[in-house]
């Protein structure tokens, strides 16, 4: 029982680090490129209280799958909104692998101590590493309201951008749902997730072999 619990606190962890650092990172960027709206909100901050939605979060208790409050961003802001909006999308999944490597540069050296070696802190690094990576893969899905289907759109020509966001805001929520309730989640995600896990084990394994 015990192991549970402290399994359960570990994983609600590296869910709140990795999605108020996607979340920031998104405002962050917005920021940088003209858009003030998210430090009005006070989104700026690594604070979770600022980030939770309550539903996304009863459904990470529920399901283990949620989501965070989406930082607002006003377009009207930036130089070349077509391009600016998909730099923001961007933002999050590069602030989640960049966690997920930064985490694989810190617990590689501390393996070598008892610490590191301790069953909870490998959870931990497990974890944590996990959840950022098949966060940023699973937003990089070409589906509205996903941060893919912002880079997708500026990835396409103008005229088919329109259509797409078009057709993607009608029947996106409804394809997500599929995705995520009928296994394709798992054909689709899990693997990229395995893969690019394993090549930041590979590239982390060769840096410190070198150095």
């Amino acid at each position: 029982m015990e192991y549970i619990i402290i399994e359960n606190i570990i994983s609600i962890i590296t869910i709140l680090i990795a999605l108020v650092f996607h979340e920031v990172a998104h405002g962050y960027i917005a920021y940088m490129l003209g858009d003030p709206t998210a430090k009005y909100d006070g989104r700026l901050s690594l604070n979770p209280l600022r980030h939770i939605d309550p539903i996304g979060a009863i459904l990470f208790i529920i399901f283990k799958f949620g989501f965070a409050k989406p930082v607002s961003v006003n377009p009207g802001y930036f130089k070349n909104p077509r391009r600016d909006i998909a730099l923001t999308a961007l933002a999050g999944p590069i602030s989640n692998i960049l966690l997920a490597f930064l985490m694989y540069l810190i617990a590689y050296p501390l393996m070598l101590t008892p610490f590191g070696r301790s069953y909870y802190f490998y959870l931990f690094f497990r974890r944590f590493v996990y959840i950022n990576i098949a966060l940023a893969v699973f937003n990089l899905l070409p589906i509205y309201p996903l941060d893919g289907s912002k880079i997708f759109s500026f990835l396409i020509r103008n005229t088919n951008s329109l259509m797409y966001k078009i057709i993607s805001s009608q029947i996106g929520f409804a394809i997500l749902i599929l995705v995520i309730f009928t296994g394709f989640y798992s054909i689709i995600v899990t693997p990229i997730v395995n893969i690019i896990i394993s090549s930041l084990d590979l590239l982390i394994r060769n840096l410190y072999f070198f150095i």
